[in-house]
This record gives structure tokens, sequence and C-alpha cells, in this order.
């Protein structure tokens, strides 16, 4: 745990008009306030990648949070990849720490279990990095009745199964699909009958070869391959951590699988995963979240998407990676928040202005006020697009491939099929 980036009220002050402050009545009511800002999510473990570019990103903002109305601590806590490690140290900064708002991201690992001890406690909740189904399912969410205190921004498996399907078409593969699919909230969303994959596979031609769930970091994909030869599948898909699919790629070229497509979201999402794989990293296909193409700009710096990939790489010596957008997303919405907060001593008067958030966003426009966006009350949609990892005489680029949903999110190349 860290404690970042404590504001001196009195340099606020001296900084005076140079500042984008909120009224000089709201600072002056607010002067003695600090409004503790709860993070989690994953930093170390088998999905670490997610959580990589917090610090960073806490860092780069420090001279933003000098024009908040308030004073503003942030904790961060590791979930160690971990859910009940994300809803013991949720529980911890509710009931030691008193943070008066909830930040967490990094797949239903994190954000469900955070989630769930905000609502629980009554404490506002920002979430992100998961799709909605197994965030607001997974969590026994009602449509018709929502939750009260936790909001989350993030695409849904209709977007994915969209963007994976337009890749399947364009790659003239035979429509005999091999699913790898967890025993976790996102494996048992993405195989579900009625929420995930089979029916609009099915609609859309295809046939689903599901051998079952597997446990996490499973060594043995054998049973699952011999499946896909006997059946003659010829794209795969599923929901993996890094470690799994490279136990899988592994597998599959020692027992002769080779399939044309492979099609997998969470695990190729990272530079550092698909380099792991070497020269079988080359042409692996996933969804994109969000990227240097993307055409958003930061409410809080006025970066674009590019500008923001080329600031991390220059200060990191790391590539872009996709949970980067969303981590400094995360940030924007909580610090509008704030900024339109009347009481923030008092919850309901911070989910109040939780709930009218209306903000564009360096991941695009985040609102929870109702529209084509909100598929239920507690949850704003965000673009996705599909691409691949192209191997170059530096490393790998993600290269987008499909935008079907989205022809403002530019192409940069055409698929190829692997072999």
């Amino acid at each position: 745990m860290s404690r970042i980036l404590k504001i001196n009220r009195r340099k606020l002050i001296a900084a005076g008009a140079s500042l984008v402050a909120a009224p000089a009545i709201l600072r002056h009511a607010y002067a003695q306030e600090v409004f503790k800002i709860g993070k989690v999510g994953p930093v170390t473990g088998p999905i670490a990648g997610f959580g990589e570019a917090t610090a960073w990103t806490i860092s780069q903002l420090k001279d933003v949070f000098a024009k908040l109305p308030v004073q503003v601590e942030i904790i961060e806590k590791d979930s160690q990849s971990n859910p009940n490690r994300a809803a013991e140290v949720a529980t911890e900064l509710i009931e030691k720490e008193g943070v008066k708002l909830l930040l967490a991201k990094g797949t239903p690992d994190t954000t469900n279990p955070v989630a769930d001890q905000a609502e629980l406690n009554g404490v506002p909740c920002i979430t992100d990095d998961a799709p909605w189904q197994p965030y607001f399912f997974g969590r026994g969410g009602n449509p018709a009745e929502g939750f009260k205190w936790t909001y989350h921004a993030f695409w849904g498996l209709e977007d994915v199964i969209a963007n994976f399907v337009d890749i399947w078409n364009s790659s003239g593969a035979a429509k005999v699909v091999g699913g790898l699919f967890p025993n976790d909230a996102d494996g048992n969303a993405w195989g579900d009958p009625k929420l995930g994959f089979p029916a609009p596979l099915a609609a859309a031609g295809y046939k689903l070869v599901d051998p079952g769930r597997y446990q996490p970091l499973n060594n043995d994909f054998s049973s699952q391959i011999a499946a896909f030869k006997e059946a003659g599948v010829e794209i795969v898909t599923g929901v993996m951590i890094p470690p799994d699919f490279a136990t899988f790629w592994s597998q599959a070229a020692q027992q002769g699988f080779k399939p044309k497509v492979v099609t997998v979201g969470k695990a190729l999402l990272f530079p550092s995963s698909v380099e792991a794989l070497g020269d079988r990293g080359d042409g692996l296909t996933t969804e994109i979240w969000w990227s240097p193409s993307h055409p958003f700009k930061s409410s809080l710096t006025g970066q674009t998407a590019k500008e923001l990939c080329d600031a991390y790489t220059a200060g990191t010596g790391k590539p872009w990676t996709q949970p980067l957008g969303f981590g400094h997303a995360l940030f924007e919405m909580a610090f509008d928040v704030i900024k339109r907060t009347k009481d923030v001593n008092d919850p309901e008067s911070i989910l109040a202005a939780l709930t009218e958030t209306q903000l564009d966003t360096i991941v695009g426009p985040v609102s929870w006020k109702g529209g084509p966006n909100n598929p239920v009350k507690n949850v704003s949609k965000t673009p996705l697009v599909g691409g691949q990892w192209t191997k170059t005489d530096k490393g790998f680029d993600l290269v987008i491939t499909n935008n079907p949903q989205h022809p403002e999110i530019p192409v940069g190349g055409k698929l190829r099929t692997l072999g």
C-alpha cells in the first residue's frame, strides 16, 4: 500500500488564477477537507498487466490534483490478482481509511468484489476494465433495479462478439470455433448460453465447440486440443489469463493443432505477453479497447490518445498498453465527480454527482444519465474494435483491422491468417 500525493492547500491558493479551479466560495468551503480516494487493482499476480500503468498515471496527474476544489489523498492497494484479496483491501479502505470514493479496475476478479463492498457499505464506486455483463450479472444485478452506489464504464460481450465475428468473417476460415472458457467470472459469462457466445455465434452461422470450464492456471490443455482437432476447429477463441494461453499455445504446437485464426480476450492484450510467445505471437488477434489511434482526448490534460501513449513510453521505457487509457479515464471520472459534488462529506451528495456524469474522456464519452450506451442503470458502454499482433524488427505492434461498430476509429491494416 502506498499513500500518494497529499496536495498542500496553501500551494493551491498561491497558484492563483493560473489554475482552472472551482469558484472561490467552493474553495473556501472545502479548505480544511481531505478527500480520500481508494484505488484497487492488480499490481502483482497473473493479471498484473492490468495495473502496470497505475503508478505512472497517478504521478503524471499530480499537477492536475492541485486544480481540484479539495485536498486529495489517493491510497492505492494491490489486489494481488485475487478476488478475496480485492474484497479484503476494499474493506480496509472503507473501514480503516475512511475513503469517500472507491476506484477499481482489472477484470471482474477485481471490480466485482470491490464494487460489492462499496454497495454493502454505502460508498460511491467507479470501475472499468471488465465487460459489463460479468460485472453486472456476476454481482446478481437486476436490470429493473440496478445498484445504488456502484457504476461502471466498459464495453459488453455483445461488442466483443461483434468484433470477433467480423474478424472471422474476413478470414475465410471454416466456421467451426473452439472455445476456451475458464471457471471464473469472465469465463462463465463468455460461455453462458444466454449472455455469452453460444447463441450469437449460432445466429451468425458458427458452430461452437465448448469442452467445458477449466480451472485457471491449468497446466494441461490436451483434452481441449483433442476435442478441437476432432471437430475440425479452424478458429480458437476464449478469455484466458496470459499463463494459461501460453500453456495452451505451446501444447497446441506440440500436438500438431494449427488453427487459422486465434482470437482470445485478456491474454493477448499486453505486448509483454505476446513477446513472450516469440514468433508464435505473430498474427494472433484480440479485442482492442483503446489505442493511439482512438480519436479521443483527456478531459484532464488535453492529451490525445497518441500523446498519452507517447508520454508513457517516454516516461517508463515501456510500450503502451490498453489499460493505460482506462486507468487515466478512471481518474478523469473521479475528478469530474469531485468538482461537481456540493458536499464532499455527504456520500449521497457524491453519489448524486456521480449519477449525473456526462464526460468526454480519453476512452470516449461516459455518461450514466440514460441513453443507448446505458444497457442498464449502472453501465456506460465504451467503444471496441478488433485487431492483430504484427511482428516487426522493433517488436510487436497491435494493428486495428476491424471496426464494424465504430468506423470513426481508423483501421491500420488488413487481417492475415496464421501460417
